[in-house]
């Protein structure tokens, strides 16, 4: 166990408007870690549901908060990360919930694996409306040529797609932040995530740990089901950095992807390796005893149902 005095702060932000349902729920996903070093803002746009009534409830376990009218969402989230002074960084929406574990797994994970600028899990939840867990899903890997070519794009094109990068189980380090400027994009009202993601992947590749960290929870009212908007921004995002860096997709990896050989176990272990993708995976070692660790295990994969990824030893 690490020492409470070796964690490194965490400042988790918490936009909301109108979302007086869930909202409590949010905060005590959080609060009731008992991380020892959290900073927790919340930015509400100007309720008038009881929501103020749930934050003034929590207010002396609040780093800061406020009620007023912004300019959306992410503007929202933009201000709150401005008061935020942790080195560890992250946003929460308020109807989504964290595992218990969240915070002091990120924190040891940031704490060993120096090379680790941002991360996010291998195994994305959704919670249902009464946050009952209704999915674990399984993503193989997160690669950066995987990212621009497209496979993480919430799209139609789902025979394409490796899976997503969930936003609600993404943390970053504050240096990492003040790479990409410090501010989330406006510019994509909807996919300003996926945008914040396109600008991480400038500097750091993603790395992936093999446990849950919180979930997205589903709900008639959410932003995300505008997937055709969605979708839309998140390819003009994708497509800056592209030409930014130059990038254009595999030919030879399309097909490979696409291939009914790799379904094959004859054919698919030299396929995923030859022109699969390589990820960074963080896994727990010798788990079953008091010296556990962390350990990056980079993975090759293609991703899609029935190509498992396949791990070096």
């Amino acid at each position: 166990m690490i020492k409470s005095l070796s964690l490194p702060k965490i400042s988790i932000v918490t936009p909301s408007f109108n979302q007086g349902q869930f909202l409590e729920a949010t905060i005590q996903s959080i609060l009731t870690q008992n991380y020892p070093n959290l900073e927790y803002i919340i930015i509400d746009g100007g309720s008038t549901d009881g929501s103020i009534e749930i934050i003034k409830k929590y207010e002396k376990y609040l780093h800061y908060w406020c009620s007023e009218e912004d300019d959306g969402h992410y503007d929202g989230i933009n201000k709150g990360l401005s008061h935020a002074t942790g080195e560890i960084m992250a946003w929460l929406n308020s109807d989504d919930l964290y595992c218990p574990w969240a915070l002091r797994t990120v924190a040891s994970v940031f704490s060993q694996l120096s090379e680790v600028e941002w991360l996010t899990t291998l195994k994305p939840i959704i919670w249902d409306w009464q946050g009952f867990c209704l999915h674990v899903k399984t993503i193989p890997g997160y690669s950066k040529e995987g990212f621009l070519d497209g496979r993480y794009l919430p799209s139609a094109f789902r025979e394409q797609r490796i899976g997503w990068i969930q936003q609600e189980s993404t943390f970053w380090k504050r240096s990492l932040w003040e790479k990409i400027g410090g501010y989330i994009s406006l510019d994509f009202p909807l996919a300003g995530d996926f945008d914040l993601w396109s600008r991480f992947y400038q500097y750091s590749d993603l790395y992936g740990v093999d446990s849950p960290l919180g979930g997205f929870r589903s709900q008639h009212q959410q932003k995300s089901r505008q997937i055709k908007t969605y979708s839309q921004e998140a390819q003009q995002s994708l497509e800056k950095l592209r030409e930014k860096l130059e990038w254009s997709p595999n030919k030879i990896r399309d097909i490979a992807f696409n291939s009914s050989l790799c379904r094959l176990p004859k054919f698919r272990g030299s396929i995923i390796k030859n022109y699969g993708y390589c990820g960074q995976k963080i896994i727990r070692r010798n788990a079953d005893s008091s010296d556990g660790f962390w350990q990056i295990r980079p993975s090759f994969f293609l991703g899609f149902p029935g190509c498992i990824d396949r791990d070096t030893i």
